[in-house]
């Protein structure tokens, strides 16, 4: 999600010459074409360190000689996927790489820190280590809440996108599960609980293994997921808000720590649970910690994006389909040239915003009631797939209240939303089919300035442009 602050300590970035190619200026698209900057993850003895290791071969002699390998450099496997050839590690050796990489040899196909700090939520329970876990961060305090009352007249959203109408068709099916890879969902609110499934719920931010824990999965570092989660679906019960799908089931799944980070290992045990458990729909509301794009050309940043891609492809296998927010920074993806977080650096189109730009996810931008792009929305010709609501967008928090948020992520389960209705009107559409569906179904928008005519200028026709893509979504004709 990005919202928590870097420190520099452990994350170095490596500068060639200082930093060349300035920012984008807002009506200007420059590309940068040379290689991103190098970054150093700094992993010191005594310091615990969590890694992702690609094997040459997803099979479970693989994986099992991987596994080998961290034990005997000093490690503890603290999850495998062999069905993806993923191996999540935990680690206080500043050797272990150079360890793990000679001992596994050609088992090993990459291999990268996934943080730029310590593992702060340790080696999970269960797992014995050779070293000390340190305390877990305490949940921060939840936000204050509005009065419940019924808010749909204020939900601009649903006919914007035509959900209004298609809820006379359909409302959803409850055999159409949605899961919301987010900050963890309030199981109480009025408005969710009836549609919220606790047995396909879990809890991913423990180090990135699926923790079944009962309240593992339930909203604590802020209410993102809660808002998120009644964007999707709702309740129409007449006490506050509708969902654009109000009678599918939505399921917890966390993916967010206490410190407010997403980090590989985390997105990666939630696509994969979505894949084991029968998911129909994923929404993905945020981009993959620490860095706001993960640089292909940098091996150990790649070893990451190589897990969480695999990760999104194999659930895609699985019959499921994704919805991700495009971004918050009003950036052209196609044209990328700097980035400031966790550290300043220069970065090119091979740098990815996970888990967005991944092949196979709608990739969607924000728009408000007047039908303009976000000032904050994230762009770019070729890059952004559909657009949705996303500014002023009421839905629930925690506490069983309801607020206005605005973000890319408020758009991308409004997305995910429509792609559930469409799965209940056509359960046998694999997700390239849906997706094919969604793209050719949305409203045409013709190219205009975006709100308070920030960022780059909007390149492209109606029928695919920068800030729209293939246009805004349309419930009713996924319905139909």
């Amino acid at each position: 999600m990005g919202l928590a602050l870097a420190t520099a300590g452990m994350l170095t970035a490596v500068l060639a010459g200082g930093v060349a190619g300035a920012a984008p200026s807002p009506r200007s698209t420059p590309v940068f074409d040379g290689p991103s900057t190098p970054v150093t993850f700094e992993t010191p003895d005594g310091e615990l360190f969590s890694y992702v290791i690609n094997t040459t071969r997803a099979n479970p002699g693989h994986v099992q000689q991987v596994e080998r390998a961290v034990v005997k450099s000093g490690g503890v496997v603290v999850q495998s996927w062999p069905e993806i050839g993923v191996v999540v590690a935990h680690s206080d050796r500043a050797a272990f790489r150079a360890d793990v990489k000679r001992r596994g040899g050609r088992f090993v196909g990459s291999m990268g820190p996934t943080r730029y700090g310590t593992v702060y939520e340790g080696t999970p329970e269960g797992i014995e280590t050779p070293w000390s876990t340190p305390e877990p961060v305490p949940p921060a305090a939840q936000p204050g809440v509005s009065k419940p009352d019924p808010r749909e007249s204020e939900q601009w959203a649903l006919k914007a996108i035509n959900a209004d109408q298609a809820h006379r068709i359909t409302e959803g099916s409850r055999d159409v599960l949605v899961g919301v890879l987010d900050t963890g969902i309030d199981p109480g609110h009025p408005d969710l609980k009836s549609n919220l499934d606790p047995s396909k719920s879990v809890n991913c931010a423990d180090a990135g293994r699926p923790d079944r824990s009962a309240t593992g999965w339930h909203s604590t570092v802020n209410g993102h997921g809660t808002h998120v989660a009644g964007i999707i679906a709702a309740e129409r019960n007449g006490r506050g808000v509708v969902g654009v799908a109000p009678k599918v089931r939505v399921a917890s799944v966390k993916v967010t720590g206490d410190e407010n980070m997403i980090y590989p290992e985390y997105a990666v045990c939630g696509f994969m649970w979505a894949a084991r458990n029968g998911f129909d729909v994923t929404n993905s509301s945020y981009y993959v910690d620490p860095f706001t794009f993960w640089c292909t050309d940098q091996p150990e940043q790649a070893a990451s994006v190589s897990a969480v891609r695999k990760a999104v492809e194999y659930a895609t296998r699985k019959g499921v389909v994704h919805a991700a927010a495009a971004g918050n920074g009003t950036t052209d993806l196609t044209a990328k040239t700097t980035d400031t977080y966790p550290v300043q650096r220069k970065i090119n189109n091979d740098c990815l915003h996970l888990p967005g730009e991944l092949d196979g996810v709608a990739t969607v931008s924000a728009v408000n009631s007047k039908g303009q792009l976000a000032s904050f929305s994230n762009r770019g010709l070729g890059a952004i797939d559909v657009a949705a609501p996303g500014r002023d967008v009421m839905s629930t928090i925690p506490g069983g209240g309801y607020d206005a948020w605005a973000g890319t992520s408020m758009a991308s389960p409004h997305v995910a939303g429509v792609l559930a209705l469409m799965k209940s009107a056509h359960p046998h559409r694999t997700p390239a089919q849906m997706l094919e569906a969604l793209r050719d179904q949305a409203e045409d928008h013709s190219c205009e300035p975006a709100e308070g005519d920030k960022g780059p200028a909007c390149q492209g026709p109606a029928e695919n442009n920068s800030h729209y893509g293939e246009g805004v979504v349309d419930a009713l004709d996924a319905v139909r």
